[in-house]
């Protein structure tokens, strides 16, 4: 918990010192850096490797040493880059004075003595920049020696056997400890309030130690109440848009206030002058230990709110906040613990450490225990795949809390204490930076919605998803620090991401990789609006037709990005020509696995080009008939008159057979089919139909449109109506007209529409008259008679009497 509150506290200060960086790094990217002291190095480096040869040095040494090898592996770092850019102007110098005369070969004097004084000159610039990589390599090596060193060092204290802390025979010494320190408290209480000069002191200034007193009593037990009330009332309004904000900084107070009346308290006790060193020590810790307590009770009860829309969601909120707060408790008490153990002559024993360590570590371990498994059992419906996936991670951490709670007493009691010390005060402190993270990107979340004006919708939008992930990586570092891990090791690797990867002999840096993403951000910003310009100021007042318009806003489009992209990568300074030889191979490959995207990226550029359809046309492709309402590079877009949209790869449309029925002009041919009864006037019905045709104001009269009577039908006399339409997208609304009118016209002219009749011939009557008297003759009545042998109706028997004629 101390670690944890250290860690917090570097976070809070940290902004204040980011800005001083960057200016220091730009002072020294002006003046070139000095060159070391090489001398002094050779004796620093060899002390060092005479102090890791001996193993005898303490951590806290060893650190320092390292700091020192760490302070000289930057000075190399810097002198590495040091004449760079005259040294690329002497190798293209160098360069351009051409190949070197292989041996047995001259060449001209003069060019001889240039490259000789060209050479030498590079020679001697890089000769700093060579020295500095070698004792940066061993700069580097120390290092890593030492690292390891301490590593060993913490692994053997980690595993290092203790005597057992339930053994009786242990307990007297622990026992010990707690007698003997009482003794100190009362000895120093009764030595000062024996010196006349402290109660003096203690006289003077017993109205400021009321009044401290007062004032830390308020502030300790009425304070926090007081706060949670209006937090609470204040979450309750609906008249405020920003009450979830204002609660959240409000409830600060129920940490903030009360650890002010501990140090309140604290200023009062030492006003009082009856302090020794010991109790020194051990008030001087209830600032600490108060604020461990109290922030672990405000996170109880900021994360464990209930209800299925709380951070963590379990069945008993209550107990778990409870649970909370009593691990604040224990971490509470174990801070006074190590500041009652410190500095006791002699120093405690190995049993008495034991034995004075293990039973806050339990205390710890049976409320995480129970909070594990509250944490685990999680209630609520699990509606949607987030849930389900926020369910799955909340179970994983309340189990990997229960194991720490089993694992670590079962350590201490077989005897490796520090080992169960090292698990379950990590593991606490790994709980409380987890419910910080949720209660910071909930207030930060609470921000977005509040400058975006959304509802609770906004918590499932895209930018608080972000910002959880961002809080996450952010929090690596603590949590890092918190499982043991050296300040050293986190600066290390910060420096180790700083320098990048090498890919091939470019080193990609994060620096490199932000100028990349940077500049072609801002490059493609400048095409997008570069093509916009076009395609709604400029092409529109052409007379270029839509296609032709489309297709040069999109050819910009494309090398406008493709021009971004060489030069994000030329202000990066990546070189990429080591990558060639492995471009080569992997584009075998993915020429096979994208042969398909590239003929539709091919073919989309041939239909921009070409312009075979366009924006707007209306097209027949693979049995889908439609408008044309967007060509991309892959793909084309058409929209049916089912108002369906169909995706059609532009390889179909290059390589297959596309009708394009508007393509050039709009005009298209209209048939209309009509039939008329045997016995019409044919000449009169072609006369009509010329009408109804002329009719029509879309029907072109050049050419004139044709009746033409097309054949003898079994039912009908068939005519067709061929007109020009000089609008094709309008054929089924001038057909329908045409069929209205016909209908109207051949109905005043007493013109018969047929239709399709059948005559049914019966080929034996005599038999079913023959069935019809046997039906008619009298019968026993019967319950039901069946449908098959009722008497048919005599009307439906059709006799004809030519039945018998073989030729019917």
């Amino acid at each position: 918990m101390r670690l944890l509150l250290f860690v917090l506290l570097a976070a809070l200060s940290a902004p204040a010192g980011l800005p001083v960086a960057p200016l220091a790094g730009a002072a020294m990217a002006q003046e070139a850096p000095a060159a070391p002291d090489y001398p002094q190095w050779e004796k620093d480096a060899a002390l060092a490797e005479q102090v890791l040869e001996q193993d005898r040095a303490s951590n806290q040494a060893l650190e320092q040493l390292r700091q020192r090898i760490v302070d000289w592996r930057a000075r190399f770092a810097a002198v590495q880059s040091a004449n760079q850019q005259r040294i690329e102007t002497l190798r293209s110098q160098i360069a351009a004075l051409g190949a070197a005369p292989a041996e047995g070969q001259s060449e001209a004097p003069e060019i001889a003595a240039r490259r000789s004084e060209l050479n030498g000159q590079l020679a001697k610039l890089e000769a700093p920049g060579i020295a500095a990589v070698e004792a940066h390599s061993r700069a580097e090596g120390i290092i890593r020696e030492i690292d390891t060193l301490i590593r060993d060092r913490q692994a053997d204290a980690l595993l290092k056997l203790s005597p057992s802390p339930v053994n009786p025979i242990n307990w007297p010494a622990g026992a010990a400890v707690l007698t003997q320190g009482l003794k100190t408290l009362w000895s120093e209480t009764v030595g000062a309030w024996n010196n006349p000069a402290r109660r003096t002191e203690l006289r003077n200034n017993l109205p400021v130690i009321i009044l401290y007193i007062a004032i830390a009593g308020i502030l300790v037990l009425r304070a926090p109440g007081f706060i949670g009330n209006m937090t609470a009332r204040l979450q309750r309004s609906s008249s405020m848009r920003t009450r979830a904000l204002a609660a959240t900084i409000l409830s600060l107070g129920q940490v903030v206030v009360p650890v002010l009346g501990v140090l309140l308290l604290v200023m009062a006790t030492k006003a009082t002058g009856m302090t020794g060193l010991r109790s020194g020590e051990l008030i001087g810790a209830l600032p600490e230990a108060a604020a461990a307590f109290f922030l672990a009770r405000w996170l109880g009860a900021s994360v464990f709110t209930g209800g299925t829309t709380a951070p963590i969601v379990v069945e008993r909120p209550a107990e778990a906040r409870f649970h909370a707060s009593m691990l604040g408790v224990a971490a509470a008490l174990e801070v006074m613990r190590v500041a009652f153990a410190t500095d006791v002559r002699p120093p405690l024993s190995q049993a008495a450490q034991s034995v004075w360590a293990f039973p806050v570590a339990v205390l710890v371990a049976v409320f995480l225990f129970r909070l594990g498994h509250l944490i685990r059992r999680r209630e609520g419906t699990l509606d949607t795949d987030e849930r389900a996936f926020g369910a799955r991670i909340q179970k994983l951490f309340g189990t990997a809390l229960v194991a720490a709670s089993v694992v670590s007493p079962l350590l201490g009691v077989v005897g490796y204490v520090a080992a169960a010390n090292a698990l379950i005060w990590p593991a606490l402190g790994t709980l409380a930076l987890v419910g910080l993270v949720i209660v910071l990107h909930r207030f930060l979340t609470d921000i977005y919605l509040v400058v975006s004006r959304s509802g609770e919708e906004g918590r499932e939008a895209l930018v608080p998803v972000l910002l959880g992930f961002v809080l996450a990586l952010t929090a690596l570092p603590a949590l890092a620090l918190i499982w043991g891990a050296r300040t050293a090791d986190l600066w290390e690797a910060w420096n180790r991401f700083r320098g990048g990867i090498v890919l091939g002999e470019t080193r990609i840096s994060p620096t490199s990789f932000l100028t990349l993403v940077a500049v072609f951000v801002m490059g493609y910003l400048a095409t997008r609006l570069v093509q916009g310009a076009l395609k709604y100021s400029v092409l529109p007042r052409t007379n270029l037709d839509k296609g032709v318009q489309n297709a040069l806003a999109a050819g910009v489009g494309y090398v406008g990005i493709f021009l971004a992209a060489l030069v994000s990568i030329t202000a990066a300074g990546l070189d990429l020509s080591s990558l060639a030889i492995v471009a080569g191979a992997l584009s075998v490959g993915i020429g096979f696995g994208l042969q398909n995207i590239v003929q539709n990226f091919v073919s989309g550029i041939i239909l921009l080009i070409e312009r075979p359809i366009s924006e707007g046309d209306m097209i027949e492709v693979n049995g889908q008939f439609g408008i044309v309402k967007g060509i991309s590079v892959r793909s084309t877009w058409i929209e049916t008159f089912d108002r369906t949209d169909v995706i059609v790869p532009n390889g179909d449309l290059v390589a297959g057979v596309v009708t394009n029925l508007t393509r050039g002009n709009l005009t298209g041919r209209l048939i209309l089919k009509a039939g008329v009864a045997y016995g019409s006037d044919t000449r009169r019905v072609e006369a009509i139909l010329k009408e109804i045709a002329n009719a029509q104001p879309l029907v072109l009269v050049d050419p004139a449109p044709a009746v033409i009577f097309t054949d003898l039908g079994a039912d009908s006399l068939n005519f067709e109506v061929r007109a020009i339409l000089s609008d094709v997208n309008f054929k089924n609304v001038v057909l329908s007209e045409m069929n209205h009118e016909i209908v109207r016209r051949f109905a005043e002219e007493g013109i018969e529409i047929p239709f399709v009749q059948r005559d049914i011939w019966i080929r034996n009557p005599e038999a079913l008259r023959g069935e019809a008297r046997a039906a008619a003759a009298p019968a026993p009545a019967t319950p039901a008679e069946p449908a098959a042998r009722r008497t048919p109706d005599p009307r439906l028997i059709h006799n004809d009497p030519s039945e018998d004629d073989p030729d019917r």
